[in-house]
Parts: C-alpha cells; sequence; structure tokens
C-alpha cells in the first residue's frame, strides 16, 4: 500500500486563514474512527416493525408531547432486543443532532426512519458512556514540509507547535478537489518517514476534527480513484450511499458545472432508486455525469433548478424505471412523522424548476 502511495500527494495541510500550505503527504492515519455515539436505552418498547441489528441512516425520535420536538440520530443502530425481567427494552445508538433530547423527558416517544414507523417506547434514558474515549490523533506519513512548518518545528515552543486553525485538503488521483476536514493542528510530535529523505511523519491533535465512520473507509478510497465509473453507487446499501453522497456533495460545493443550453434533454436510469440517497446519485448522475451533484434534499434540488448547477431551464428529463421510485418513496415521513408521498414532491419540484419529465 505504501508503494503505491509514495508519489502522491492527496493530502494538503492549509492554512485557511492566512493562506498557503503547511505542507503536503501521501497518506493520513486516524481519518477513521468512531465519534461520540450516543446510547439509548428505550423500555417498554412495543416493536411496530422487526429491528435488528441496521436500522436505518436517519432515525427520528418523536415525543408524545407536542410542545417538544423530534429529535435526530444519525448513522443509528440497534442491537437486538434486550429481554429483561418483566420487561422488554430497545438499545439504540447513534449521532445526535445538535440539540440532541429535550431536557427532563422522560414521557412516552415513538420511533421512524424517515419511511416507517419502528416502534414505541414509554420512556427512555440516554446512557452516559463509562469513559471518556482517548483524544484521536492524526499522523500525517511521507509530509513535505513548507519552509513556515520547517522553520517552526525546532522551535519546539507551544506557540510555534500551535497551527491554529487548519484544513486537510483531499485530492483525488488526478488532482482535483475532492473533500477537506477542519482541525485544530497543534502539533503533538514529528519524526523523520520512511516514505523518503527530507519527509516527515507530523502528529497532530485530531480532537476537534469529526473522524470518518469506519463504514464510509471503501466508499472513500474508490472515491480517490476518481467516479469515472456510471452507477457506481448502485451496488451499495442506504448506509454507503449516505456516505457517497457526503463526498458528492462536497466536491460539488468545489466545483461549478459549465450549464447546459435551455432544452437540453436529460436521461435518469431509475432501476437504483430504492431510497433517498439512491435518488439523489441518479439525478445527479442524469445531469452531470458520474459523481455529479445535483441536490442532497429536496430544498437543495430547487436550488440547483435555478441554475449554476449544470442545469438552465427549460428541459426534459426522461425517467426510466420510475415504478422503482414510486414503490420506495411514495409513502415517507417528516421529522414529526406525517405521512407524505417523496416521489410526487420531487417531481413536482423538477415541474417548478422547469423540467418537463416523462415517466417511462
Amino acid at each position: 500500500m505504501h508503494e503505491d502511495r509514495r508519489g502522491r500527494t492527496r493530502y494538503t495541510l492549509t492554512d485557511p486563514e492566512n493562506g498557503g500550505a503547511f505542507g503536503v503527504c501521501a497518506e493520513v492515519e486516524g481519518l477513521f474512527g468512531d465519534s461520540g455515539r450516543g446510547t439509548y436505552e428505550l423500555f417498554g418498547w412495543v416493536p411496530r416493525t422487526r429491528v435488528r441489528g441496521w436500522a436505518g441512516g436517519r432515525v427520528w425520535l418523536v415525543p408524545d408531547d407536542e410542545a417538544l420536538g423530534p429529535w435526530l440520530l444519525e448513522d443509528a443502530e440497534s442491537p437486538d432486543l434486550r429481554r429483561s425481567p418483566g420487561t422488554d427494552s430497545l438499545v439504540l445508538t447513534g449521532l445526535d443532532d445538535c440539540e440532541g433530547p429535550p431536557e427532563g423527558h422522560r414521557g412516552r416517544v415513538r420511533v421512524h426512519d424517515g419511511r416507517r414507523w419502528l416502534g414505541s417506547c414509554r420512556e427512555f434514558t440516554r446512557v452516559l458512556p463509562a469513559a471518556e474515549p482517548s483524544a484521536p490523533r492524526l499522523v500525517l506519513r511521507g509530509l513535505a514540509p513548507a519552509e513556515r512548518l520547517r522553520a517552526a518545528l525546532p522551535k519546539g515552543t507551544r506557540r510555534a507547535l500551535d497551527l491554529g486553525e487548519a484544513a486537510l485538503e483531499i485530492r483525488d488521483d488526478q488532482g482535483d478537489p475532492l473533500t477537506e476536514r477542519l482541525l485544530h493542528s497543534r502539533i503533538l510530535a514529528w519524526r523523520p518517514s520512511g516514505y523518503g529523505t527530507e519527509l516527515i511523519d507530523l502528529e497532530l491533535d485530531g480532537s476537534l476534527c469529526t473522524p470518518v465512520p469506519e463504514y464510509a473507509r471503501p466508499v472513500r478510497e474508490r472515491w480517490l480513484a476518481g467516479p469515472d465509473t456510471p452507477g457506481a453507487w448502485t451496488g451499495l446499501g442506504t448506509r454507503q450511499r449516505g456516505a457517497w453522497l457526503d463526498l458528492v456533495r462536497e466536491r460539488g460545493c468545489r466545483r461549478t458545472p459549465r450549464d447546459r443550453a435551455a432544452g437540453h434533454a436529460y436521461e435518469l436510469d431509475g432501476r437504483y432508486i430504492t431510497d433517498t440517497p439512491g435518488l439523489h446519485l441518479a439525478l445527479g448522475e442524469a445531469v452531470n455525469g458520474p459523481g455529479g451533484y445535483f441536490g442532497g434534499c429536496v430544498a437543495a434540488l430547487a436550488d440547483c433548478l435555478r441554475g449554476t448547477f449544470g442545469h438552465t431551464a427549460p428541459a426534459t428529463l426522461l425517467w426510466r424505471h420510475a415504478a422503482t421510485a414510486r414503490a420506495h418513496l411514495s409513502r415517507a415521513l417528516t421529522p414529526d412523522g406525517d405521512p407524505y408521498d417523496l416521489f410526487t414532491v420531487v417531481l413536482e419540484t423538477l415541474a417548478d424548476g422547469g423540467m418537463d419529465v416523462t415517466l417511462a
């Protein structure tokens, strides 16, 4: 693996505030891992759908008290039902949204995944972690330090080694910008690198850098080679499709596709639109080619239809195998649990944006 990467500069440690780069390198360790998942125990769990193992990418917990809003668990998982004498409880883990659960609420909560109600419980508790995880570290292997970094290292003072807010820019193997990770780059250690003379392995404090989930690693590796194959995402499950869509969205924010002339005829392959990420991946590919971005939610789709994202109204879209999306997306739930037809909403959004859709 090291031999394949020695000549590449996929990663650039930059200084967004002052401009310029601290250095470039071939490989980074510590980008993947767990990121402080919340753990909930739902007492008196009454399932409406069998929930074992993977529950869904986005799970909403909806209190019965209408004065309290729902909260979101990203990357949610649930092991099997755990039985104790006289009661059933469900353990659910995931990444809390910015607000988290309402303070002091101990009443009934219903749970859904955006498509179906999974069940309800009479009350819940958030389980505190047994111990704080050790601070993560990022190691930049084979870093070619810029002169400013080379001059700071021998000083060894706290001020010299605190590089401040920094960004780790990631490029694919063609040199095109892919994504970036923001971090507070405090240098912990450095040493000569086995990647070559004049290169170093630089160890940074990664405590302010949210790690990428481990399940997304193969998706990231695939993207580093470039998403040049149509439908490369179609064999993935919803969880990894979501990771693929994250990269599509992040890369889309770093490049501006050339808008096609009005009247362009698009064609969408709808055979694999079995979930919400698949919907937006297929739309992006239809408009802007493999790895193309054209919205990651309905609101973003409406923004893209206004221009500067490859589309100029009016245009036409031939949606092949539309019955697949209709079957999988017609019954959806809002965060509050209200039912709606996502397939129809998308068609209406496309029509409002000047795209005449023919379902085939």
